[in-house]
């Protein structure tokens, strides 16, 4: 099994980050009352993901993080009917980052394995950083992080 690369521990249930997938649990109360209590995980795959909206929490009201999926209906009447949403976790505002950071990874995670089925190499990916290093453009420190980036998704 892949690591998980991101947790995210909302209000009505659990976002877990893979290589190739989010996996939304209801292990909290709340989130047994809101889903209902026999409902297990739900694994969506990343191909399957084809938007990601934000709400960022507020001191008064609490944010959520929606994936839309391709041929889905998701909930988009505003807070109370996303929160109903199967796609949709809510979270405090102490979590507004982390819902970025996991938003911004799985369309990193996206892009990258489009370049791969579109035929964009790793090798011309890592020749195109190098180029931008030889011009001043980048520096070592920069090329040496993107080339780690790159090489640790695969």
């Amino acid at each position: 099994m892949s690591k998980c690369l991101m947790h995210l521990v909302g209000d009505n249930g659990e976002i877990e980050l893979y290589e190739d997938k989010v996996i939304i649990t209801r292990k909290r109360l709340f989130a047994k009352l809101s889903h209902g209590f026999f409902k297990g995980d739900k694994t969506i795959y990343l191909e399957q993901i084809s938007g990601i909206q934000i709400k960022p929490a507020s001191s008064f009201l609490v944010g959520f993080i929606q994936f839309t999926l391709v041929g889905g209906i998701e909930r988009t009447k505003g807070l109370i009917d996303a929160t109903k949403d199967e796609n949709t976790v809510t979270f405090t505002k102490k979590d507004n980052d982390l819902a970025y950071a996991i938003k911004e990874k799985i369309e990193e995670l996206k892009s990258l394995k489009d370049k791969r089925i579109f035929g964009i190499s790793t090798a011309d990916e890592l020749r195109k950083y190098k180029q931008l290093q030889d011009e001043g453009v980048i520096t070592e420190e920069e090329f040496e992080a993107i080339k780690r980036k790159i090489l640790d998704i695969l």
